[in-house]
């Protein structure tokens, strides 16, 4: 089987870490194409940054579709353009958040998920809400670093997540950790032997997910809330 990866953002170390990561757990017969988006911003931590990366992540999953692949993966925790790829896409598209905190549900009672900052807070409340999972959703864990941090400082990240872990664990009655960012794919392993309770890479899971759909011949329902958007003109800017 074929699987589009994308990164949305621009960044290509993110996106070599990410591919690198997902090579070593795919299957042997799971073709990875793994890339990040043109244009938009170098990394995503805010509503205005998911906002600027639609349209380019929405035009990779145009190409994976005209290239024959058999799935899609939208590799960044707030699942941009979720929703519109479903809708264009003929083929399954997980969103690494959508998928992740769905078996975070099956695997404990509580989940917690880690965030860069403050203002994301808010953000993780209402796609707990979205996906239908408020009540299982414990709370946000803080790092206080950026995405590129995350991604470039590995063992300072992986320091802060099982600071902010252990006290989830201890103070929220969590029993699963979410590594809420596709630039902390590899970590989970490392952060689970340490912490000694459930710890899910989002990407990691997402891939297994996307591999299972196509397995089973799985595409979204078309009728309703991920039917074919009617066609019509669209105006370019000049």
């Amino acid at each position: 089987m074929r699987i589009f990866v994308i990164n949305p953002n621009t960044s290509k170390s993110m996106t070599d870490h990410l591919r690198q990561e997902l090579e070593r757990i795919k299957r042997a017969d799971t073709e990875l194409k793994v890339v990040c988006s043109e244009y938009g911003p170098i990394t995503i931590e805010s509503a205005y940054d998911e906002a600027l990366a639609e349209p380019a992540t929405l035009e990779r999953v145009r190409q994976a579709n005209e290239e024959g692949y058999d799935a899609v993966i939208l590799a960044c925790f707030s699942d941009p353009a979720l929703d519109a790829a479903k809708e264009i896409s003929d083929i399954p598209v997980v969103g690494i958040e959508e998928a992740t905190m769905h078996i975070a549900a099956m695997l404990g009672h509580k989940f917690s998920v880690t965030t860069s900052g403050k203002n994301r807070v808010p953000t993780r409340d209402l796609h707990a809400r979205k996906h239908g999972l408020e009540s299982r959703f414990a709370s946000s864990l803080v790092l206080d670093m950026s995405v590129a941090e995350m991604d470039a400082k590995p063992e300072e990240a992986k320091a802060r997540i099982l600071a902010v872990a252990r006290e989830a664990v201890a103070e929220h009655g969590t029993e699963v950790i979410i590594l809420g960012c596709a630039g902390l794919a590899g970590y989970a392993e490392d952060v689970e032997r340490e912490l000694g309770v459930v710890v899910l890479d989002p990407s990691s899971v997402a891939l297994k997910v996307a591999e299972a759909l196509v397995d089973l011949g799985l595409r979204h329902s078309k009728i309703a809330r991920f039917a074919p958007p009617p066609e019509k003109e669209i105006k370019e800017k000049a």
